[in-house]
């Protein structure tokens, strides 16, 4: 939804929806279960799978709200310039009018007689003509000005015909942002409801799987990035460790997964797309095994969530509501693809 300007996070509701590492994944490593991506067999294990799904879909959500957003961001500036654009053209079409109205009165002042009578009434006939040619050369000055303000107007109505057709689509945009974050509210309040029915020994295996204890650092291998950009992408992102997230925000004080990226890769000197999807395609896709650090990771079939490689197996993410940008295994979720940036 970049660089831009995201409204700051209500700090007492977590507005997550990237969720990144599925809830499932990460409570599995917590109560030593499954590993990450499959149903948990145990008590309760339909309601952690809804809670998962519901982040899941939430997360998809929050990217078609990103996107949107970029959208009303941009379709915003688009409708500035418009309107700057028509004041200027309307005070060109203002100063030609003024002009062919100083043209119109010379024309009057010369006089509306025939130029025949006029020159054999004319006590100085030199000066009639000289007069005469003067006035020539005023109307065709004339037929000239007017020709451009009928150009200037055709552009004045051409401008404003789609300062309308913008900001009727952006009004379509803004009511596309608030139906996904309607869609991403009600997801995550339905996940916490859940949540919080969980017996308290199963509640608290979640919070230990959520909790910041992945921020240190991992042995990464001696991993070396495929360019300076990336290498300093991912001293960003290791900056950002312990932010929270969330969702629609692309930091500094907290991230959804795509605004994470926007914004490591922008402390590289790197404009990426807002969302998860442009992001996977932002760069040259390169194998898994041969990522490298500062490579995004691409996850799910279509793309719902992305994280960095940072060398040994490991990346950096910002997962889900309640849980902390961090480290954790590449293999958490079904890889889609991994991009060279």
């Amino acid at each position: 939804m970049g660089s831009h300007r995201r409204r700051a996070a209500n700090p007492g509701f977590d507005r997550g929806a990237c969720a990144a590492l599925s809830v499932l994944s990460a409570a599995a490593a917590a109560l030593g279960a499954v590993p990450a991506g499959s149903a948990v067999a145990a008590p309760h294990g339909d309601t952690r799978a809804e809670v998962d799904r519901l982040y899941q879909e939430a997360e998809q959500a929050t990217e078609a709200y990103n996107k949107a957003d970029e959208r009303a961001d941009a379709l915003r500036r688009q409708l500035s310039d418009s309107q700057d654009l028509i004041a200027r053209q309307q005070q060109k079409v203002n100063s030609l009018r003024e002009e062919l109205g100083s043209l119109a009165g010379a024309q009057y002042r010369s006089g509306g007689l025939d130029p025949a009578v006029a020159l054999l009434f004319s006590a100085d006939p030199d000066d009639y003509l000289d007069k005469a040619s003067v006035l020539d050369r005023i109307t065709a000055h004339q037929a000239g000005q007017l020709h451009d303000l009928q150009g200037a107007l055709r552009e004045l109505a051409q401008e404003r015909a789609e300062a309308t057709r913008r900001l009727t689509e952006l009004e379509r945009s803004r009511a596309m942002v608030a139906r996904h974050k309607k869609t991403v509210e009600s997801k995550l309040a339905k996940a916490r409801q859940l949540l919080n029915s969980l017996p308290d020994a199963e509640r608290a295996a979640y919070a230990r799987a959520s909790r910041s204890d992945r921020i240190d650092l991992p042995d990464l291998g001696g991993a070396v990035p495929a360019s300076g950009r990336a290498a300093a992408a991912v001293a960003a992102a290791r900056a950002a460790l312990g932010r929270p997230y969330v969702w629609g925000a692309n930091g500094p004080s907290g991230f959804d997964c795509s605004g994470l990226m926007q914004w490591a890769y922008a402390r590289a000197g790197v404009h990426l797309p807002r969302t998860s999807q442009e992001q996977r395609f932002a760069g040259r896709q390169v194998p898994l095994s041969q990522a490298r650090p500062g490579d995004l990771v691409v996850y799910r079939s279509d793309a719902s969530h992305v994280a960095m490689y940072v060398g040994n197996g490991r990346v950096i993410h910002a997962p889900y509501p309640g849980a902390p940008v961090r480290y954790d295994p590449v293999g958490m979720m079904p890889i889609s693809s991994v991009t060279r940036v």
